[in-house]
């Protein structure tokens, strides 16, 4: 036998003793608690306070980057906004028929928004 085969022969099974005694940790087994009841949503704050700013309204401004008719979403890179922590970032927000019809890709707008455990949603917006 080559030496190489016989020093597969000889790890292969340690290497699988050791993945069998590992068993997979549950993905919230190390997390704080907090973080364990965050949404996964894409709608928590940046701050994490998550009970203070859900149902919370702010206002923002920004240029939006798309407008997904399918999706019902406006994406808006925005500036910071202070309301609730958040650093300048570009986001989808929820937004019925007639806030989308009322702008287009490369408008700059200032808008409200609702923040909600269902998602962040357009509740104005109108064009600078």
């Amino acid at each position: 036998m080559r030496t190489a085969t016989r020093l597969m022969i000889a790890i292969v099974p340690f290497a699988l003793a050791a993945c069998s005694e590992q068993s997979e940790p549950d993905q919230n087994e190390n997390m704080p608690m907090a973080s364990q009841d965050m949404p996964m949503n894409g709608t928590m704050p940046m701050d994490g306070q998550m009970g203070e700013a859900m149902g919370q309204m702010a206002n923002a401004h920004g240029t939006i980057t798309a407008i997904d008719d399918v999706a019902g979403t406006i994406t808006i890179d925005h500036g910071p906004v202070e309301a609730v922590s958040w650093p300048a970032m570009t986001m989808a927000f929820e937004a019925d028929e007639s806030e989308r019809k009322k702008v287009k890709v490369g408008d700059e707008v200032t808008f409200g928004f609702r923040m909600s455990d269902a998602g962040n949603e357009i509740t104005s917006i109108e064009n600078k």
